[in-house]
């Protein structure tokens, strides 16, 4: 835990073409974006402890209305202000390097190791790839295995392909045979 992970920190839970989402946002900007159900998400999204719900806080209002427009195709790109600072150095030199995969384009666990100078760390990467706390705005979904295999994504496979059949990393889902 580093002193990022004690901000004081709000909630919001939107839909989405893809499902309900849990929205955080800590004062540097949105610090989660996980869709329900989604592999590791925080305790701290119910329970007692829970963060407040603030479904008036700008940042989670853009960051709804951002995500939104994306997954209708009206949106390219997030423009919000990130807080990727609750992981460690190298979970977050992992997640900054998922920014600069544009938008159609993909790379694979392997070339990112090696982009950031640690070709054997390879495991070391998907698993800081899994626990990427901003699903879609710091774009994991865009990572594939070996050969171009779908693997890996905490918020499901299904989604994995739904986002890069978007953007046009993958080829549009066949028509129904009737």
């Amino acid at each position: 835990m580093n002193a990022n992970d004690l901000l004081p920190r709000v909630q919001n839970r939107v839909a989405t073409p893809l499902g309900p989402v849990h929205l955080a946002a800590s004062a540097h900007g949105l610090a989660g974006l996980w869709f329900e159900g989604q592999r590791h998400l925080p305790a701290r999204l119910s329970g007692p402890d829970a963060w407040p719900v603030d479904a008036h806080h700008p940042v989670l209002r853009a960051a709804a209305a951002q995500l939104n427009d994306y997954l209708d195709g009206r949106r390219g790109h997030f423009d919000l202000p990130l807080d990727l600072g609750t992981g460690t150095a190298f979970q977050q030199s992992v997640w900054h390097a998922l920014l600069g995969i544009a938008r159609g384009d993909t790379s694979s666990y392997g070339a990112l190791a090696r982009q950031l100078g640690r070709p054997t760390a390879v495991r070391a990467v998907a698993s800081a790839i899994g626990r990427n706390p901003l699903s879609v705005v710091v774009p994991c979904h865009r990572v594939l295995g070996a050969r171009g295999a779908l693997t890996g994504y905490a918020g499901g496979l299904q989604r994995k392909r739904a986002l890069l059949r978007l953007e046009g990393a993958l080829a549009p889902a066949p028509p129904a045979i009737s």
